[in-house]
């Protein structure tokens, strides 16, 4: 069984009196009437209601209106309502309050049962129904999710409860014919309504029919006994409606005021002075004109809805308040900035300079923030506050790690400076002293390092942890210095060795380049350069800053140096441990040796192969020397020409011309003799020598004969100046062969420098 319920109709039924447009308008439906349609089917029983706007109830009694508008979507399965065309969008006209309080209550009272919601909108203008129907239906769910539900029914959805329809009627005066139509129309819609896809086609909870009666009674009891159908009386429905309208008419005037889009405007590029007293004047005015226009009205629709004026204009200005506290914490920050980088640059200490600039750095913000501020609204300014403290505090910490970086980069290239150098000329002039004075350097320089950064540090006002770290560090970066210059200089050992090794070979102990006459003992002077040398590849082995000794130098010199103990070891080499047949050294850790024993042996024999050459051009030169100087025979040579050479020497005693041929046949030899540089010649190898003099002596020979010529025809007054030349000249090869000699030798020195160095 259905029930179909019109509401508000033009037209009363045969029992009811219609409304007669010669004598005014005025209610033709009073109270609740019930008929049976006829033609339908199936059987449709249909109720006409009074309308919710009459005026013959009063407007302080409208509890009827509603107990009857729940009755009727709580019985039936199709409700029509009338609808003016006109009054689509309007609040009261379009039954929207009576709407909300009938859907609160229907969910409190009775379960979801789907009811059809046909709106029927009467006397249709020339607006398409496609444009008016779906704001019907915005209305219709906005009421619908206004009204506060049950917790049960919190996400029950408006289609739940009802299927909204919407028809549309022609004016009946102005197109009847039309009108009949579309009613006819409509007509033809509730037949088989029941019908699944009809008007009625839910037919949860549907009563039968021999129990409609008691329970229409049983709703109607529910709904007269229930007290919120006490809905607002007309009066407060219009002040609803008119101060809305005023509030919505501040609100555009506000939108509109020329000094708050000026204001809006500047906002947005930069802060602008006296901003909250700018906002809060124009705010007022705004607010003072709606209560000047709603004085009137009921006092709490009135204030109800200036307060919602009031929120509709904060949230308005809100975004620009926004942007001016925006504006203000930049300004503030990019201050603090400033202030906080002179105070450091004017030689204040960091951490009162950072606690100086930060509370002047608040104390402006909280003064610009109150000549900001929004009277009317109750916003919380903690956020941009608190916004502005981490921003403060990022930029102090990140000043902050620059200023300790820089600081420490700063003492740390000090101690580079201060360590490199001398530590490398330490480890160049290697000793048993080298390590102590590396040891005592680094101690000193590291604690005028450690002392001046401990002193800076005094003005960040960190704690004694922090601290304590960060002079660790730079204690461990200057032993990490020392230690990498060591490994560096270990890196070179080889040419370390050489230079020693050349130093000392080639020079004697004044520095002056060593000449090999012949006196020297070389073996001892190579064995004093290589144990130097050894000396220095010993030092180079590993670091020494500890208080730690080892025996590398007695197991270098045991192994390498001492010729019997090598010896021993080469005899017994099958069955004797090698001390450097090994990666580490004894009572050394691995961490602090540069060079292990295998290295050293290694570059031991390089160093030995590489220098042997000077040692052999040493021997050399030194054997060359000696042919040189040597020219007397042998002693026993000397006493067999005197005993044999007796005779011959006694007959020029006794006859003086043998003496004078013989000084002459002197003097054509010691000018030959210098002519040819037989000396040089022979310096080179008997046969060179004898080769080279067989191709010279001819040439020679006939030069002294042209110039001796050339001499006898000179005057006689020129003899004595010729004598003098010539013995001049004498003097002059003789001087000329002895430095010939010494020449030689230094040759032979730079010839050895120089093939050392290029080892």
């Amino acid at each position: 069984m259905r029930v179909v319920i019109c509401c508000g109709c033009y037209h009363g039924t045969s029992e009811q009196r219609e409304m007669d447009a010669f004598k005014g308008r005025s209610q033709t439906t009073k109270g609740i009437w019930m008929a049976k349609c006829a033609g339908i089917e199936p059987c449709t029983l249909v109720m006409d209601l009074e309308g919710t706007d009459g005026r013959e109830r009063g407007e302080d009694d409208t509890a009827f209106e509603k107990q009857s508008a729940l009755f009727a979507l709580a019985v039936s399965d199709i409700v029509l309502i009338n609808m003016w065309c006109h009054d689509i969008g309007r609040e009261q006209a379009a039954n929207k309050p009576l709407l909300k309080t009938v859907f609160q209550v229907m969910m409190r009272l009775f379960s979801p049962r789907k009811t059809t919601l046909m709106f029927v909108i009467r006397d249709k203008t020339r607006t398409p129904l496609e444009n008016l129907e779906p704001v019907l239906r915005e209305d219709i769910q906005k009421i619908w999710d206004s009204v506060p539900k049950p917790q049960a029914h919190k996400e029950t959805p408006l289609s739940e409860f009802f299927n909204v329809e919407v028809v549309a009627l022609s004016s009946y005066e102005e197109k009847e014919e039309q009108f009949k139509e579309q009613v006819a129309n409509l007509r033809q819609r509730f037949f088989h309504s029941i019908a699944p896809g009809g008007l009625a086609g839910d037919r949860r909870g549907v009563v039968p029919a021999s129990g409609f009666s008691f329970s229409a009674q049983q709703i109607w009891k529910v709904i007269k006994e229930n007290k919120d159908l006490d809905l607002p009386a007309h009066k407060v429905m219009v002040a609803t409606v008119r101060c809305e309208e005023i509030a919505n008419e501040k609100y555009a005037g506000f939108t509109a005021n020329e000094s708050w889009c000026l204001l809006e405007e500047a906002v947005q590029s930069g802060p602008v002075a006296g901003f909250g007293k700018k906002l809060n004047s124009i705010l007022y005015t705004s607010l003072t004109e709606y209560d000047a226009e709603a004085t009137y009205f009921d006092e709490g629709v009135r204030s109800a809805k200036r307060k919602q004026l009031e929120e509709k204009l904060l949230q308005l200005v809100q975004p620009a308040h926004h942007a001016m506290l925006g504006h203000l914490r930049s300004g503030t920050l990019e201050k603090f900035k400033e202030a906080f980088d002179k105070a450091l640059n004017g030689g204040e200490g960091f951490s009162v300079a950072a606690r100086n600039c930060t509370d002047a750095c608040m104390a402006l913000f909280d003064e610009g923030y109150a000549d900001a501020v929004v009277e009317l609204a109750n916003w919380d300014s903690s956020k941009v506050r608190d916004k502005l403290c981490r921003d403060v505090d990022a930029h102090v910490a990140s000043v902050r790690a620059a200023k300790l970086s820089e600081l420490t980069s700063s003492y740390e290239a000090k101690l580079n400076e201060a360590l490199s150098g001398p530590v490398e000329a330490l480890l160049d002039g290697a000793n048993n002293d080298t390590w102590p004075s590396i040891k005592k350097l680094l101690q000193l320089e590291t604690v005028s390092a450690v002392s001046g950064l401990s002193d800076a540090l005094s003005g960040f006002d960190m704690d004694e942890k922090t601290k304590e770290k960060m002079l660790t560090s730079l204690e461990d970066h200057a032993r990490g210095v020392v230690e990498a210059k060591a490994r560096e200089e270990a890196g070179r050992a080889l040419i370390r060795m050489k230079d020693r090794f050349s130093t000392l070979f080639s020079h004697d102990s004044d520095s002056m380049p060593r000449v090999w006459t012949g006196k020297e003992d070389i073996r001892a002077i190579t064995k004093t350069a290589r144990s130097a040398s050894l000396k220095l590849l010993s030092v180079m082995a590993a670091i020494r800053l500890d208080d730690n000794v080892d025996n590398i130098e007695n197991t270098l010199t045991s192994a390498l140096v001492d010729t019997k103990n090598n010896a021993a070891v080469t005899d017994r080499s099958i069955t004797t441990f090698d001390p450097l047949a090994s990666s580490t050294w004894e009572q050394v850790p691995p961490a602090k040796t540069l060079i292990t024993p295998v290295q050293c042996k290694s570059l031991w024999r390089q160093f030995r192969v590489e220098t042997e050459y000077t040692v052999t051009q040493a021997i050399s030169a030194q054997e060359a020397n000696r042919r040189n100087n040597n020219w007397l025979p042998p002693p026993w040579a000397i006493v067999a020409l005197i005993v044999l050479g007796f005779n011959e020497f006694m007959t020029l005693l006794r006859n003086p011309l043998y003496l004078g041929v013989i000084f002459v046949g002197f003097l054509i030899i010691k000018a030959l003799w210098v002519q040819l540089d037989i000396s040089g010649e022979f310096r080179n190898g008997a046969l060179p020598g004898l080769l080279s003099l067989s191709t010279k002596f001819l040439p020679t020979v006939m030069n002294l004969l042209r110039k001796l010529a050339e001499e006898g025809q000179m005057p006689a007054t020129n003899s004595s100046q010729t004598n003098q030349a010539v013995a001049s000249k004498s003097f002059q090869n003789g001087s000329s062969t002895s430095n010939m000699s010494s020449s030689a030798s230094s040759g032979i020195t730079a010839s050895e420098n120089s093939t050392t160095k290029g080892e």
